[in-house]
């Protein structure tokens, strides 16, 4: 028998105005676009991707909630960062909140980058989740299209870890640094004790 999936927009109404149920949080990863950078991991994806790298974050239940400005003031805290990415999950869920998060990092100097298991096309669709062309809009990059098994890139230097996915380069000037590269794994070790594991490795 299959589960029945919940629709994402009823459960993404328990998330406070103002707010975002976030997965997990890291400062300066090198792994997940150009230079040093904050990274959140949004909570909630409907694709349930065979050899998805982030299983925990499927699930639309609230998880850990923060506001924008205090998302803000702790990606900010860290003045090694200097971009941000938002991954998950599914980033584009929750792109009303993330609009206002990447407006206010803009502003300070930051870039802002996203990962999104939709595809560019489907989200500057009328049918694309609400605020969906706004964030696009404050984006510097956006690295788009499903984590596909049978497609997984291989290759040290590929900026995607399977060949379907895109990278859209929204600022000229980041054209001369994409030289990050998601074949690499990072280990992040919490204040608590807690490990974050993030970037992607075939093996």
């Amino acid at each position: 028998m299959s589960k029945t999936k919940i629709d994402p927009y009823l459960q993404l109404l328990e998330i406070p105005p103002g707010y975002l149920n976030t997965m997990g949080y890291i400062d300066e990863s090198e792994v997940n676009g150009p230079g040093s950078r904050a990274v959140v991991w949004l909570q909630g994806c409907q694709r349930e991707c065979d050899g998805c790298f982030n299983p925990s974050s499927w699930s639309f239940e609230i998880n850990e909630l923060i506001t924008i400005d205090n998302l803000v003031e702790k990606i900010l805290s860290n003045h090694n960062n200097t971009g941000v990415t938002f991954s998950g999950g599914e980033p584009f869920w929750q792109a009303p909140a993330l609009t206002e998060v990447a407006k206010k990092v803009k502003a300070a100097g930051l870039n802002v980058m996203s990962f999104t298991g939709f595809t560019l096309e489907r989200l500057q669709a009328d049918y694309a989740p609400a605020c969906s062309q706004e964030l696009i809009a404050q984006l510097d990059i956006l690295i788009d299209g499903a984590f596909v098994a049978d497609l997984t890139v291989s290759d040290p230097h590929s900026l995607v870890s399977s060949s379907n996915q895109k990278v859209h380069v929204f600022n000229p000037k980041l054209k001369d640094r994409l030289d990050w590269a998601s074949d690499q794994i990072e280990v992040h070790i919490q204040k608590d004790g807690g490990r974050i594991i993030t970037g992607f490795r075939e093996f």
